[in-house]
């Protein structure tokens, strides 16, 4: 498998990684050099960027040279720390669920198709129509996602524990595809366990192939902690390769991470 790294995304996860650590909104030239490190030429960075301009996720600023300049909007900020604890964030274990209950009016139902795929963005599985369900700890994170998309009055949120009646391993196999969530585990480690092996045994990478390395890796696993919400391990196969998937992530982010943010400030 090919990782499919689209320009938007890039420039996503470089905010994410190390946008927010700039003086001020990043000045497109920088863009343009930082996103042409990893393969996006300056015509899609300046499509992208205007993208992501459109959808509110880029304010357009000046730098301190007058220079065309982008930085975070509010929302886009809260998305990115909301992804923090998402990506980097331990998942401790817990016998409390979220359940989402919803009910959109049919003149309405095109709000109904969008709670349904944010709910499956944030890692909701679907127990019934209406009825989704994820791990308690994403409360917080659902609360800001339906009330950024002003779905809140059709949506009541509860939390609690699963008491029946099918066992509930069984049922977290019904309201997740976990074949489905453990090939994306497969792929990205398929993909990027190579590259912490060399890691461990070769040379050091300079600042600027770490910085590569990591924001590829970043790209690649960012979805990952979205697909699969941090099930208890306890109701997964016992095989289940998303442990060694998050292990390989966090040791590539504890090798790459700083090394690279030395290229971005040079």
């Amino acid at each position: 498998m090919v990782e499919q790294h689209t320009p938007r995304s890039l420039i996503v996860t470089f905010y994410g990684a190390y946008g927010r650590a700039f003086e001020g909104a990043v000045p497109v030239s920088a863009l343009i050099r930082l996103l042409g490190a990893v393969g996006v030429d300056a015509p899609a960075v300046r499509s992208s960027v205007s993208r992501l301009k459109r959808r509110g996720f880029l304010l357009p600023e000046r730098a301190p040279d007058g220079s065309a300049a982008y930085g975070l909007s509010e929302e886009a900020r809260q998305l990115l720390d909301d992804g923090d604890r998402r990506i980097y964030g331990s998942r401790e274990a817990h016998d409390e669920w979220l359940l989402a209950v919803f009910s959109v009016p049919e003149q309405e139902r095109h709000k109904r198709h969008l709670l349904r795929s944010r709910l499956a963005r944030l890692g909701f599985g679907a127990v019934a129509p209406g009825v989704w369900i994820a791990p308690a700890r994403l409360a917080e994170e659902t609360g800001h996602t339906l009330e950024r998309l002003q779905l809140t009055p059709y949506v009541e949120l509860f939390r609690g524990a699963h008491l029946g009646f099918a066992p509930t391993p069984q049922a977290v196999a019904r309201w997740w595809d976990l074949t489905s969530l453990a090939k994306q585990h497969e792929e990205f480690l398929d993909l990027h366990e190579p590259v912490l092996r060399a890691l461990r045994s070769g040379p050091d990478p300079t600042p600027q192939e770490a910085y590569r390395a990591y924001l590829l890796a970043l790209d690649g696993w960012r979805r990952l902690p979205y697909a699969d919400p941090g099930l208890p391990r306890e109701l997964l196969p016992a095989d289940w390769p998303g442990d060694r998937a998050a292990a390989v992530f966090a040791e590539l982010h504890d090798r790459l991470h700083d090394l690279g943010a030395a290229f971005v400030e040079a």
